[in-house]
């Protein structure tokens, strides 16, 4: 069964690679083929069925990633309502973020007088289109988005564009993996279609997590105004990176340890077995429910959801979607009574996420996080004895650090030398700081405090390699 996950992985990886995607009759193909090859490998009784079965799985995959993608590209913007103005109705889908001459938000639509994508990224400046103060602008001057909410609006758009530079960001990419198809801002709206608010809040299921997020958040800037660890938390709590300053990013980047500001699968987990651990306690302790089901099985349903509304205020990240994913897994075989390995859970968690998000792949969230958690895997299998807890956390951060370099110089073109000995310090040293801060009122920055650790640890500044 790995082989043939590994192989439809690599078939939506193929996907991804293709400059132009097959028409409908190639697709017809590829899943006929498939299908045929599923079915001679569970009927027959050969070596054979064991090659059939991954060839299969591999143009699943691709079929699959084709599919997809040519219902995403259906959703487009016609080239002809390129740069009109269009009024259309619609909810603010995201967390806003502001920048120097406005806020950016998402947007899905909900109706539209022209043909337009369901989602948008958009733009809306203090003082009209870019920030210049203008008369006529007056109307499209940024009033307050709350995610959550229902605008009328006058936008203009275009179709995503980005610069696609060696070793660059692709941000056309990124936005096509978020479904974003098209890209705009407000603009000054006519006297019957002004651009106002019609719902202060529509109650749907996202939408409301949404706006729990955007509460945190607003909390954690109203507590820590002024703070330059602010960001640092925030990203922590609600996954919402961008809260960060950019010199503090500089820092992390030198020393390696930006995974430390993300949401990790490590934080999922604990959060995790701190609800099973509470649950099955208290189940326990109560009779009438020990009864009626085994604590084990209330305790694993508990803590996957506990995961699960954690993973989704931090706006389920490939890690996130991973770790979340392997504890479902993990917590249907406690309800099937059957044991199951960690290769089989971690290959169950790799097919979902492909299956919800074939454009994963493209992001390097995804190798660095299965990639990692299969190294620790490895290193574990088959061990019985456990030696000192100081040696076996030297050992695995010693292979994670150093066999993640290949995937570290396929995807960024470097990698920080001093990582493995910033994470062992940083990791403490984050905690330590942070809680330091809280209860002290001394001027000195966090991440002066940092940097100056670091620097004292390894003596200058931290290295990286291109």
């Amino acid at each position: 069964m790995r082989a043939s996950i590994i192989c439809f992985a690599l078939g939506v990886w193929l996907c991804q690679q293709q400059a132009s995607l097959p028409d409908a009759s190639f697709l017809l193909m590829l899943a006929g083929g498939a299908l045929l090859l599923f079915g001679a490998a569970y009927r027959l009784k050969s070596p054979m069925a064991r090659i059939s079965l991954p060839v299969a799985a591999l143009l699943a995959g691709f079929a699959w990633a084709v599919m997809m993608a040519q219902v995403r590209l259906a959703d487009h913007l016609p080239q002809a309502n390129e740069g009109r103005d269009i009024q259309m109705t619609g909810v603010v889908s995201s967390l806003p973020q502001s920048f120097e001459h406005g806020t950016r938000f998402e947007f899905k639509v909900e109706s539209a007088n022209l043909g337009v994508p369901q989602r948008l990224a958009l733009s809306w400046y203090h003082g009209g289109h870019h920030g210049r103060q203008t008369d006529e602008d007056d109307s499209a001057r940024l009033q307050p988005v709350h995610a959550g909410e229902r605008w009328q609006l006058t936008v203009r758009l275009k179709r995503p564009h980005g610069n696609f530079n060696p070793y660059g960001f692709d941000y056309e990419a990124w936005l096509f993996e978020r479904s974003i198809r098209a890209t705009g801002y407000v603009r000054a709206a006519a006297t019957d279609t002004p651009n106002r608010r019609l719902d202060e809040f529509v109650p749907r299921p996202m939408l409301m997590v949404e706006r729990l997020r955007e509460n945190v958040r607003a909390r954690f800037q109203t507590l820590l105004a002024g703070q330059e660890y602010g960001g640092v938390l925030i990203a922590l709590a609600i996954g919402d990176q961008r809260a960060i300053d950019s010199h503090l990013w500089e820092v992390f980047s030198r020393t390696g340890i930006t995974h430390l500001m993300s949401i990790s699968g490590l934080h999922v987990t604990m959060f995790a077995g701190l609800a099973y651990w509470l649950i099955g306690t208290l189940w326990r302790r109560t009779p009438p429910l020990a009864l009626r089901l085994p604590a084990q099985k209330a305790a694993a349903a508990g803590g996957f959801v506990a995961a699960l509304a954690y993973c989704l205020l931090a706006g389920l990240g490939i890690p996130a979607q991973r770790t979340l994913f392997m504890l479902g897994v993990v917590a249907v075989a406690l309800w099937r009574d059957r044991m199951t390995s960690a290769g089989r859970v971690l290959a169950l968690a790799l097919l979902l996420v492909l299956l919800i998000d074939p454009w994963a792949v493209t992001a390097a969230g995804f190798w660095l996080s299965f990639g990692a958690v299969a190294l620790l895997f490895y290193i574990n299998a088959g061990r019985i004895k456990a030696r000192h807890w100081l040696f076996e956390w030297g050992r695995a951060q010693w292979a994670v650090t150093l066999g993640m370099i290949p995937a570290l110089l396929a995807l960024f073109q470097q990698f920080s030398l001093v990582s493995p000995l910033a994470n062992a310090l940083a990791i403490p040293v984050i905690s330590l700081a942070l809680e330091r801060r809280f209860r002290s009122r001394e001027p000195e920055p966090f991440s002066d405090k940092l940097l100056a650790a670091m620097r004292q640890q390894f003596g200058g500044h931290a290295v990286k390699r291109k």
